[in-house]
């Protein structure tokens, strides 16, 4: 039998955030910033573990994946000012602007866990 959350609609959010993983890292090449080193390695360190993180939420849900998500999304959008990147405007916009995104998918996976999406069906 299934779930209350079906298996149709189950991980979109998961989906989605692999997807903004992917995207992450391949915009150093995408948008002109692989020779910047720090911006880069940020890119393709944190889309690789948000990428397992996603993966290993569809494969088996577990809340604390969500949080780290949520957090690795935080970290996207302050990290052209902690690692010091900010002058490279491509760099900056895509990891603010993907940061946003992953924190706000990882951020209603955890709220449609803590509350059943069938209530409002």
């Amino acid at each position: 039998m299934l779930s209350v959350r079906s298996v149709k609609v189950e991980h979109v959010e998961d989906w989605l955030n692999a997807a903004l993983a992917v995207i992450l890292f391949v915009s150093p090449w995408v948008f002109g910033f692989a020779g910047e080193t720090s911006a880069a390695w940020t890119a393709w360190v944190t889309g690789i573990v948000i990428a397992v993180l996603a993966v290993a939420a569809i494969v088996r849900f577990a809340e604390w994946e969500e949080w780290t998500n949520a957090v690795l999304g935080l970290w996207l959008v302050t990290a052209p000012w902690i690692v010091g990147f900010t002058t490279i405007s491509a760099a900056l916009w895509t990891h603010v602007v993907l940061g946003l995104l992953i924190a706000a998918s990882a951020a209603c996976e955890i709220w449609f866990a803590r509350f059943d999406r069938s209530a409002t069906v």
